[in-house]
């Protein structure tokens, strides 16, 4: 398995390579040099595989020779640890519950692959590996859980102040040990950006060895791919049309459902569902990519105006609009119509849902306008109790809330405040050597 950028095909990097360094020193993005077909046994057999076993076929397709079967089963072994399962709302509206993990959101599958891929990889290695996430959500809290006390790793956790949930702030700035939060003063662009040049700096090179866990990283969009299959695999009747519904803020869900349908996946087009933050929506309708700064929403972990997978999109469809189209359409929402489809769905079906699964709903309920009979998956990117303010003023009644959520209410929060000047952060980062 090899990788290359997506600014240069010409020099590939090993497995290794790309997940330890993170980004390509020419500030692309890596990408599978071959993504190839799942043999039709596999299609054929699929409802005989426990979620474990069918991970480790779609990952061993991914990976090939880079890591022997036995160093990847054991991989995969302790990380896909909870399911995602499909709850049929009507025989057209299905939803993949991906919050079952230990923080309550899909995260949590890329987050657990990696932590336990990057032990493995630098289990020889005596140096110590820093990682940097910038988040505007749940990815923090996923990273910051997953390598909690993983030997020879430390995370360093970029946020933006004030933009993410109560409980989810807790989730990232509460566990200490080797997880330290930064509160940057600015929007997860800001945070994202902060990353990227940290990335790129020489000088940062030789005092520290860097990667990241955001989905700029190809081994957070690897086991990201795997739930696609568990939903396919869940569908009572393979052989109709149907569509994925994806939440999407920074595209690396997305990205990853393309790579699941490069592999076989018989879906017939993604949906991708935004808030207000609506660059790739816009893309899609004029085939300008314009991006802008993020405007704050109630679906705060898809406030991106920048979103970094937006170049592996172009690069799986060679930039070319029309075929991007074929394989998605895009449609953005409100605040306003994101509470209202809470209501609507509870209304509905007795079935509680989070700001950005209600996006979601939108998204497939407008696309039904045109096409009725559609089938669609909605993913179900966090559990409704990480945004409980919301959720209860929408509906007015309380909403449950996970024992391990609620528990992190009355700890004390631990950040670092900084600006978003770069020079700062470097010299932060330099100084903690």
């Amino acid at each position: 398995m090899n990788l290359y950028s997506t600014k240069s095909r010409s020099k590939t990097v090993s497995l290794k390579e790309a997940v330890l360094q993170g980004l390509p020193p020419d500030n692309g993005l890596y990408m599978l040099e071959d993504i190839p077909v799942l043999p039709p046994a596999f299609f054929d057999n699929i409802s005989a595989f426990s979620f474990p076993e069918l991970a480790f076929q779609v990952a061993r397709n991914l990976i090939g020779t880079s890591i022997n079967d036995q160093n990847l089963k054991t991989i995969i072994d302790r990380s896909i640890v909870f399911d995602a399962p499909l709850v049929s709302l009507d025989p057209n509206t299905h939803v993949l519950e991906l919050f079952h993990g230990p923080t309550l959101a899909f995260k949590d599958f890329g987050a657990r692959f990696m932590a336990e891929l990057m032990s493995f990889l630098v289990q020889n290695d005596n140096r110590k590996l820093t990682i940097l996430v910038a988040t505007s959500g749940d990815t923090g809290g996923a990273v910051a859980k997953g390598f909690y006390q993983t030997e020879g790793i430390e995370v360093i956790i970029l946020y933006p102040s004030g933009k993410v949930s109560a409980l989810q702030e807790k989730q990232l700035t509460t566990l200490g040990g080797n997880i330290t939060a930064l509160e940057i003063q600015g929007t997860f662009d800001d945070c994202q950006a902060l990353v990227k040049q940290a990335f790129l700096d020489s000088d940062l090179q030789r005092y520290l060895w860097l990667t990241s866990a955001n989905s700029i990283n190809i081994a957070r969009l690897i086991p990201q791919s795997f739930y696609y299959f568990r939903a396919y695999q869940q569908l009572k009747n393979k052989h109709e049309p149907f569509l994925f519904v994806v939440p999407s803020g920074n595209f690396g869900n997305l990205t990853a459902g393309l790579m699941a349908k490069k592999m076989g996946m018989p879906v017939a087009k993604f949906i991708a569902a935004t808030n207000v933050n609506d660059v790739v929506p816009e893309y899609l309708e004029s085939g300008v990519f314009h991006p802008r700064s993020s405007v704050p929403t109630l679906s705060n972990a898809m406030d991106v105006g920048n979103p970094s997978n937006f170049a592996r999109i172009m690069d799986l469809y060679g930039a070319d609009h029309e075929e991007v189209t074929r394989s998605i359409e895009g449609y953005a929402f409100t605040d306003l119509s994101t509470k209202e489809a809470i209501k609507e769905l509870y209304d509905r079906f007795e079935y509680v849902i989070d700001p950005h699964g209600a996006v979601g709903y939108l998204a497939l309920k407008e696309y039904q306008l045109r096409f009725p009979q559609s089938s669609g998956i909605i993913l179900a990117t966090a559990h409704p109790g990480k945004f409980v303010d919301t959720v209860e003023e929408t509906l007015g009644f309380p909403v449950h809330i996970p024992e391990r959520l609620s528990k992190l209410a009355d700890l004390p929060k631990d950040s670092i405040v900084m600006d978003t000047d770069f020079g700062s952060f470097k010299a932060y980062l330099i100084g903690r050597e």
